[in-house]
């Protein structure tokens, strides 16, 4: 008998454009961006990023799971942000994790970066202060410790690891709970990611790989809502930033059985490895990983109703995607929204935000725009930058690739 399809059933998510599901993507739809000044620390004269995506402060007082006695030792923001985002995912699905059902629901839920700045602290206190790290250091930077305090808060007993794969892991993640589906050892399995790097040396490092936004000398400033613009001849490397993002998964057979939605499946993906260098895409590689995703799919390139990209703003990225685009499509590429215009880069978060944004804009038929972008004549795309388009969508492209050539496509599927 063939596996049961998975579909995807809630899901949850805090970005810079906001808090709540619905806030978040109303200033979507209306190009709202979430960039500003970067104020996560205090930034010394001269310190390379003076810009970041920042998610809004919020009010965990609703959430007795997150009260000040209960996070005292759980100080790196990953921690909140993901039990936050795993706890109103599942009341989104309308599962409970009951002792009969928690034996088969697992965990993905993972992290690029984990609590780095926790180490950071005690490093600082070290040196300072000549004090030990608090006992809680090492868990606080634990990247499967995310995981582990999903588990906690949800008493889900079921497999869990942490899929780390860069800026690719929340797709990652969504790809390994299929797995674990498709393989009949869980019936729900908790995907996603969370990413909260506004550190100093981790800001500072992605500036002096020319990889983070910085402004042409002898240009005039531009408002920190410019300056992230994938796509675009004018684009000038990615804005940090930060996020979570979580996903639902079951079978449709346990979704169907539970009266649970079964609007959205996942229909094809494929992982490859550039295998070539450690941040430049490799074409080959990655095209490969979106035609075998197409392909798993069971579709032809024409099948595909609209492109999430990765679209990061960087020179090479944002070429090297467009080129697989346009190798898997030629001149007849479906529209093509890039998400990061308007939240910056996530890291591994932004791939389960932007897949949560597309199966948003499934629902509603409708594409986000790609704002700031002016056409880069090199690369042959329809960008949606005109606004929010109205298309309906049965499949949609989700792109994914990360640092150490990384690279995760999915293909998403709207049933009726």
């Amino acid at each position: 008998m063939a596996p049961s399809k998975t579909v995807i059933v809630g899901w949850d998510m805090v970005s810079p454009l906001g808090t709540e599901m619905e806030g978040q993507w109303d200033r979507a739809a209306v190009g709202g961006s979430g960039i500003g000044p970067l104020t996560r620390f205090e930034r010394p004269e001269g310190f390379p990023v003076t810009i970041a995506g920042q998610v809004p402060d919020w009010d965990a007082s609703p959430y007795p799971f997150l009260a000040p006695r209960q996070m005292a030792h759980w100080t790196s923001p990953i921690f909140p942000h993901a039990m936050l985002v795993a706890h109103r995912a599942l009341a989104r699905a309308g599962i409970e994790i009951t002792p009969e059902l928690a034996p088969r629901v697992a965990i993905t839920f993972s992290s690029a970066v984990g609590g780095l700045d926790a180490v950071l602290r005690a490093d600082r206190q070290m040196i300072a202060d000549n004090k030990w790290p608090h006992p809680f250091t090492n868990p606080n930077s634990c990247i499967n410790m995310v995981g582990g305090k999903v588990s906690i808060l949800t008493g889900a007993t079921g497999p869990i690891t942490a899929t780390i794969t860069a800026c690719a892991t929340g797709v990652t993640s969504l790809i390994t709970g299929h797995w674990l589906l498709e393989q009949g050892r869980a019936d729900v399995v908790i995907c996603g990611a969370v990413d909260f790097c506004l550190v100093e040396p981790i800001v500072a490092g992605f500036a002096t790989m020319n990889g983070a936004y910085q402004p042409k000398q002898g240009q005039a400033p531009e408002p920190p809502t410019r300056a992230s613009r994938p796509f675009s001849i004018d684009r000038r490397g990615f804005v940090i930033s930060e996020g979570a993002g979580c996903l639902i998964a079951t079978t449709e057979a346990f979704a169907r059985r539970n009266g649970l939605s079964c609007d959205i499946a996942l229909a094809g993906w494929s992982m490859t490895s550039d295998a070539q260098h450690f941040v430049a895409p490799n074409l080959a590689t990655v095209t490969r990983c979106i035609a075998e995703a197409i392909s798993d799919a069971g579709l032809q390139p024409a099948d595909v109703d609209a492109v999430n990209a990765h679209g990061t703003s960087t020179r090479i990225g944002d070429t090297v995607e467009a080129q697989a685009l346009a190798q898997i499509f030629g001149h007849h590429c479906p529209p093509v929204s890039a998400n990061k215009s308007m939240t910056g880069h996530a890291m591994g978060a932004s791939s389960a935000i932007e897949t949560i944004l597309a199966i948003e804009g499934m629902q509603r038929g409708q594409l986000l725009p790609t704002i700031n972008h002016t056409p880069d004549p090199a690369l042959i795309l329809d960008v949606v930058a005109e606004g929010l388009r109205s298309k309906e969508q049965e499949f949609v492209l989700k792109n994914a690739f990360g640092f150490g050539g990384c690279n995760a496509c999915i293909v998403l599927k709207r049933q009726g």
